[in-house]
């Protein structure tokens, strides 16, 4: 089948414009197509970025600032992220506590949290230095279809003044369509899924104190809360990204409260490490599952982000092991395509999916874990979380094993040297 690009990438969202920056970048040769649903955002001067309070922001690990410094995209990305410089983990109304700061790894930060405002725009900025790159948006894929050599897209474009439908032919399309992938179900692709009966609220909260560059991971009864820094060397900004779990039979409660009601019912489950919370935005929730593809390549296919698997935000560590896998995709087929074997064949890709497959299932195995163990109450288990948290706290080697997970270094152990 002669083909008219290369790699088709279906989503430009964050994770498939970091799958299409890396590819470009490693091999200039190949012929890209972003196809996205909504228009390409402006670029233009400061690419119009105003901080708002009520955005969603996104952890990046450590591991992830070195993919995007390789991406050469850090420097411009740096522009608006707050560094993390210690971690504070702790379960509710117990003795244990686990602390982890980037000073005793001579790092200037565990990691970082970023607008996805800003980090959207940076992506897309990094995408426009590329001319092997075409961007089709907005446009919608309405069905994928394997041929012999190759897949053909069937697209239905959204310009202004209708709808106009076409094809494109590429050697391999990569779903990075999201969680709700639409046609990860039309394609028949099945999934393992475990619902958690838990949401997750996310909003922004200020409060009385600064937060000092802390990330808090708050276990409770109820569910895990993780409360992210935000806004830059500013004192004055007490900004912090909440994300907090709660069972479903709660959620409307919790949502629907006043302000002051819920700034009530949150320094009560976090308590006053940070002098009371004084303000907080509007929230958003979103139901919580762990949910796998069981067929993550096909011939001609590969499902990244959230159409392979979407985790528990537990360890904040789902956007970052995408980002792995990205780039993992894309220097494997940045060498195939100079050896000049087909980008869609199944061999290539089963060789992709064994790479990632350890790192794929050690992070999800170890995020499930983490809410099934601290959502148990039964009191054996929390007398063991304590002693487990503590033991972890003053363990060097398990410390820094623990460390290296949470910046996402998976072996790296030089950096941590």
């Amino acid at each position: 089948m002669e083909v008219d690009v290369d790699v088709a990438i279906i989503g430009g969202g964050m994770v498939g414009a970091s799958l299409a920056v890396a590819l470009a970048r490693a091999c200039p040769d190949l012929r890209i197509t972003v196809l996205e649903a909504v228009d390409m955002p402006d670029t233009g001067a400061e690419m119009g970025y105003q901080p708002s309070y009520d955005v969603r922001s996104t952890a990046l690990s450590y591991g992830t600032r070195l993919i995007y410094e390789q991406l050469g995209l850090w420097d411009l990305l740096r522009q608006h992220l707050t560094p993390i410089k210690r971690i504070h983990v702790s379960d509710r109304g117990q003795f244990g506590v686990t602390r982890l700061r980037a000073e005793d790894y001579r790092l200037d930060a565990l990691g970082y949290v970023t607008p996805n405002q800003w980090m959207g725009r940076v992506l897309w900025t990094g995408l426009r230095q590329y001319s092997n790159i075409q961007f089709r948006c907005p446009v919608q894929v309405l069905r994928v279809q394997h041929q012999e050599q190759g897949v053909l897209l069937e697209l239905a474009s959204n310009e202004a003044g209708g709808s106009e439908a076409s094809t494109l032919r590429a050697q391999l399309a990569v779903l990075a369509d999201g969680g709700r992938s639409g046609l990860r179900q039309q394609l028949g692709i099945q999934t393992e899924k475990r619902a958690y009966g838990q949401v997750a609220l996310i909003t922004t909260v200020s409060s009385r104190k600064h937060h000092d560059f802390v990330a808090y991971e708050r276990f409770t009864d109820q569910g895990p809360m993780a409360l992210l820094p935000l806004g830059g060397e500013d004192v004055e900004d007490h900004r912090s990204a909440l994300i907090w779990t709660l069972p479903e039979h709660r959620a409307d409660a919790v949502l629907n409260a006043s302000d002051a009601q819920f700034l009530e019912l949150l320094g009560e489950r976090f308590g006053h490490r940070l002098g009371g919370f004084v303000q907080v935005g509007s929230r958003h929730v979103y139901p919580l599952a762990l949910e796998r593809a069981l067929e993550q390549i096909r011939p001609g296919l590969v499902l990244v982000g959230n159409a392979a698997h979407s985790l528990h935000p537990v360890a904040g560590q789902g956007y970052n092991l995408a980002v792995r896998e990205v780039m993992g995709l894309a220097e494997l087929l940045a060498k195939a395509a100079r050896a000049g074997q087909g980008l869609g064949e199944l061999s290539l890709l089963a060789r992709y999916e064994e790479a990632q497959q350890e790192d794929q299932m050690r992070t999800i195995q170890a995020s499930d874990s983490l809410v099934r163990l601290f959502s148990n109450a039964k009191f054996p288990l929390v007398q063991a979380r304590g002693v487990g948290l503590v033991t972890l706290d003053l363990v060097a080697p398990l410390k820094q094993t623990f460390a290296r997970y949470a910046m996402g270094l998976g072996g790296r152990e030089a950096v941590l040297a």
